[in-house]
C-alpha cells in the first residue's frame, strides 16, 4: 500500500481533560487568532527578532502529521537579494519582495511512511505557523508553490536545496504595515449533518 500501517496495532493511551494550559500569550484565547488572522502583504522596514522566528517554527513543528512522520524542514530567508529572487518565482509572490523574512517550508521525499499525506501534514504545520505569527503581533501571507513543478524547481535552485527535499510554499512575514479586518466566512449551508 502507498501508506504503511504506522500504528502497528499498538494501543494508544490519550489523556484528555485536566490539562494545564501553557502559553506565552496570556492575552489571547485559544480561538482568538483563528478569527483574527488575515493575509498581510505590506510590512514595516523592520527586522523580525530571531526569537520570534524560532517561536513561530516551534508552533509549526507542533502540528500533527500522518504516522507522526513530521516531513518538514524550514529555510528561513532574511537576505534581501534572495528574498527578491523568491518573490519573482510566481506572480503571486510579488508581495513578498519587501518582506523582512520568508520562511520556505520544504518536505522530505524519501523514507516517509505516508508520503501521499505530505500535503496535509504541511498544510497543518503552515496553519500553526500563521496563527503563531498573528499571536506574536506579526503578519504574513502564504504563497503556494507546490504542486507547480516549475516553481518548486526555481525555489530549490535559488536556495540550493537538495533533490530529496521539495518546496511546499513561501510564507512571507513581518511587522504589518497595513490593517485589515477578517471576513466572516461562516456559511451554514455548507454544513451537512448525517444523523
Amino acid at each position: 500500500p502507498a501508506v504503511k500501517n504506522c500504528w502497528n496495532n499498538k494501543k494508544i493511551h490519550v489523556k484528555i481533560g485536566n490539562r494545564k494550559k501553557e502559553s506565552n500569550h496570556e492575552e489571547n484565547t485559544d480561538m482568538e487568532n483563528i478569527f483574527h488572522r488575515v493575509s498581510i502583504r505590506k510590512y514595516e522596514d523592520k527586522p523580525v527578532e530571531k526569537e520570534k522566528i524560532l517561536q513561530i517554527l516551534k508552533a509549526g513543528m507542533q502540528a500533527p502529521s500522518a504516522c507522526n512522520q513530521q516531513p518538514w524542514e524550514f529555510y528561513v530567508v532574511t537576505d534581501k537579494e534572495t528574498i527578491q529572487k523568491l518573490s519573482q518565482i510566481t506572480p503571486y509572490a510579488r508581495c513578498a519582495a519587501k518582506a523582512p523574512v520568508i520562511i520556505v517550508p520544504v518536505y522530505r521525499t524519501e523514507g516517509l511512511p505516508a508520503l501521499p499525506m505530505v500535503a496535509i501534514d504541511m498544510g497543518m504545520a503552515l496553519e500553526n505557523i500563521w496563527l503563531e505569527t498573528d499571536a506574536l503581533g506579526l503578519g504574513g501571507v502564504c504563497i503556494g508553490i507546490s504542486p507547480i513543478q516549475e516553481w518548486m524547481d526555481q525555489a530549490r535552485q535559488i536556495l540550493g536545496i537538495t533533490e530529496n527535499l521539495s518546496v511546499f510554499s513561501l510564507f512571507a512575514l513581518g511587522y504589518p504595515d497595513e490593517e485589515r479586518t477578517q471576513q466572516d466566512r461562516f456559511d451554514r449551508s455548507r454544513i451537512h449533518f448525517v444523523e
